[in-house]
């Protein structure tokens, strides 16, 4: 069993397969030796997949860790193995050998459980709202509906309650990296000038790139044969798109990746954020041009360029505005969320204005100004805020989303692409730091 590649729309703790340095949880573990598994003793969600396995493989099963007193079984070890194993084959370094990605993946899942042992000794609970919200934003980001996903994670085969459970651990270990981690980050003044003239001295600008991809995925244990049969369908799709066929819709319709939903599309980043092969192959491509095939350890890849340009010291901004209720004592986060549907659905009927409900009802400074709040550029707003903002076009409206702050209502209004003012990049190069440390405070 495998988890689909479904984009998770919240800021998830980064995909790096090795101990974390949150020195307030410490893994602590023993080690077992060859125990045979009682699987009677597992409970919750992630009991279920284990208990769906072969009867003789879990009768082989045994314990591999104890996280103080949770075990972590060699069956759960193998499933998560199995779900990682098409991320790392895409990655820069590429899959490890199966011992060394075993070991990665057992000190991922001590790490985990021991963070997720200290939130729930520390009091940070996930309330079931929480958890459908999370579903919604995943739901969103792959342009479906929470029905269509369920019944695509049913025929991937994973429950419900499992899933949830997932998305339910990956808020809680959100919210204790907000508490222990974000609040001792600190980027100084001297820290970003110093990037800044970096950035200026540099020899040549970096060139940035957007590419799209169509995955034709290839098993990990696939026989001569079904690599030949997997091959010819990719090399069918090339002749496609190199006979003008709309990239996006071949992406969308023949592509097992995870950006499939975007047409294919991997986002303008840094050519170094691509995997070395993959520059190799649009090498001396113009925009618009596509690639040959290529061979990654997930399977064939058809790449096309879709944007090149030069790094400089612009971005893309946002004007967005929004409606913030505040839950109290009056006020329930379900009842915010109730009343700003309703509201969202009365603007999309025209029988009501954005701008004079937020003026009437938003409980935020923007409100005067018709909930409008300006122009902004990456990294300004607080994650799980601006994720959703980046999902919608402009004029669209969010579904109602829940914050630390609270509900809001949310509507793009238009976006540009803008150069930066020194100020305004002395503010993107600190998000970009602070985010960096974020990340290596985790790894």
């Amino acid at each position: 069993m495998t988890t689909p590649d479904f984009k998770f729309a919240l800021k998830v703790l980064p995909a790096m397969l090795v101990l974390s340095t949150l020195a307030v949880a410490p893994p602590l573990t023993q080690a077992q030796g060859l125990r045979p598994l009682d699987t009677q003793t597992l409970t919750g969600p992630r009991a279920a997949a284990v208990r769906a396995e072969p009867a003789a493989q879990r009768a082989a099963d045994f314990i591999v860790a104890i996280v103080n007193t949770e075990p972590i079984t060699n069956a759960e070890l193998r499933l998560e193995a199995q779900r990682l194993a098409p991320q790392l084959a895409q990655s820069r370094q590429g899959r490890p050998p199966d011992a060394e990605l075993a070991r990665l993946v057992l000190e991922r899942m001590i790490n985990e459980r021991a963070q997720l042992q200290l939130a729930k000794e520390t009091g940070i609970r996930v309330d079931d709202l929480a958890v459908d919200q999370a579903e919604q934003n995943v739901a969103a980001q792959n342009q479906i509906d929470v029905p269509t996903l369920r019944k695509r994670l049913a025929a991937e085969g994973i429950g419900l309650a499992q899933y949830r459970e997932q998305l339910r651990d990956q808020l809680v270990l959100i919210r204790l990296r907000e508490r222990e981690v974000e609040s001792r980050v600190r980027v100084s003044d001297l820290e970003v000038d110093q990037f800044l003239r970096e950035q200026t001295n540099a020899a040549s600008a970096e060139v940035e790139l957007n590419l799209a991809q169509i995955l034709i995925a290839v098993p990990e244990n696939a026989t001569v044969e079904e690599v030949a049969k997997l091959q010819a369908q990719a090399q069918a799709a090339l002749a496609r798109a190199r006979a003008n066929e709309d990239f996006g819709q071949l992406a969308q319709s023949l592509s097992n990746a995870a950006d499939r939903a975007r047409g294919g599309q991997m986002g303008l980043r840094s050519a170094d954020r691509y995997p070395p092969l993959f520059l190799d192959a649009i090498q001396g491509l113009a925009v618009g041009g596509i690639s040959s095939l290529v061979r990654s350890g997930a399977g064939f890849h058809i790449l096309k360029v879709i944007e090149k340009r030069s790094a400089g010291m612009s971005v893309e901004q946002t004007r967005a505005r929004h409606i913030l209720l505040r839950p109290s004592a009056q006020l329930t986060e379900a009842q915010a969320r109730d009343k700003l549907a309703d509201y969202k659905r009365r603007v999309e009927t025209a029988q009501t204005d954005f701008a004079q409900l937020a003026r009437d009802n938003s409980q935020d400074g923007s409100a005067a100004q018709g909930g409008d709040l300006g122009w902004a550029s990456p990294g300004q707003f607080v994650p799980e805020f601006e994720q959703v903002m980046a999902t919608l076009a402009p004029g669209q409206i969010a579904a109602p989303l829940v914050s630390r702050f609270g509900v809001h209502l949310i509507q793009v209004m238009e976006r540009r692409t803008s150069p930066l003012s020194l100020r305004d990049q002395q503010e993107v190069v600190r998000n970009q730091l602070r985010q960096k440390k974020l990340e290596e405070a985790f790894i």
